[in-house]
């Protein structure tokens, strides 16, 4: 296990290995920064962003799609502190205190992301999962009915999608039958029930054996599920929230790991870092946006 930098954030998100440039990128939602770390030098640096950044996917023609506050958005990273930004969709019902949360690309390179009311403490289930392409730009909503929407993620032949809500009246995660050529999901059931585990189900992986990563927010620990939904294995990481994971690195066997800090005394030195570590199974390369 090592940590990546002495990086803290104050909401680290939306780990992605970018195969292309052999780079990871994730971002620091309240403090409105992408940051990339590159795989060959061990390079880091950040962009500012306008407004909170939630989740970013790489883009097959170069630079970010990301879910903000305000919608989808085009990301540029140029050599300027700042990213360059265009906005690409906004749902009619992001209204005031929302924002996008959790998102990645479909293995065909649709961008799939979900919107939740920020003031968690509300417990609002108004939140709603859209997919985006460019040929049919902003879907309808999906899925409905969501606190925290979190943990998408797709099998390796892209034909089970999985959801999760990680809020502490759900903590569950769902699966769906997948038509790859239409980007519909069907047939939606329980997965996991993390009320039968420990923690909460935020963002999430799939490696190339088709189990389930899930991040166990307030747990301090990853669970895997095999693709049938039976626990299989804990990971225990230095940090009490992990939040998100990603599989990458040249071989495909390294996992990214962000955290939020939880306040707590004994989480002060690694509350917010990055870590990585090598679980002992490859993942899956993500497919690019495809603009």
């Amino acid at each position: 296990m090592e940590r990546v930098s002495d990086i803290s954030c104050k909401v680290g998100e939306s780990p992605v290995w970018d195969a292309h440039s052999a780079a990871w990128y994730w971002v620091d939602i309240v403090s409105k920064r992408v940051w990339r770390l590159d795989g060959r030098s061990g390079a880091a640096r950040y962009w500012s962003t306008s407004e909170m950044v939630a989740c970013v996917a790489p883009k097959a023609s170069g630079g970010l799609i990301a879910g903000m506050e305000t919608g989808l958005f085009s990301l540029e990273l140029g050599e300027g502190e700042s990213a360059g930004e265009t906005r690409l969709a906004r749902p009619a019902s992001l209204g005031e205190g929302m924002r996008f949360n959790d998102g990645r690309t479909d293995r065909q390179g649709r961008f799939w992301s979900g919107t939740m009311f920020m003031d968690m403490s509300a417990a609002r289930a108004i939140g709603e999962l859209y997919s985006y392409s460019a040929e049919q730009g902003l879907s309808a909503p999906v899925v409905s009915g969501l606190v925290t929407q979190n943990g998408l993620a797709w099998s390796p032949d892209g034909r089970t999608m999985y959801l999760s809500d990680s809020h502490p009246s759900s903590r569950l995660v769902w699966a769906f039958d997948y038509d790859t050529a239409t980007g519909e999901p069907s047939n939606r059931r329980v997965f996991a029930d993390l009320n039968q585990h420990v923690g909460r189900p935020d963002g999430a992986a799939v490696d190339a054996e088709g189990g389930y990563w899930t991040c166990a927010n307030d747990a301090g620990c990853l669970l895997r599920f095999t693709p049938d939904g039976k626990f299989d294995r804990r990971v225990d990481v230095p940090f009490a929230k992990p939040s998100m994971c990603a599989f990458g690195g040249a071989d495909m066997e390294t996992l990214l790991v962000t955290s939020i800090p939880s306040g707590k005394p004994e989480d002060a030195e690694w509350g917010g870092a990055v870590i990585l570590l090598r679980p002992g199974v490859k993942g899956v390369v993500e497919t690019p946006f495809q603009d």
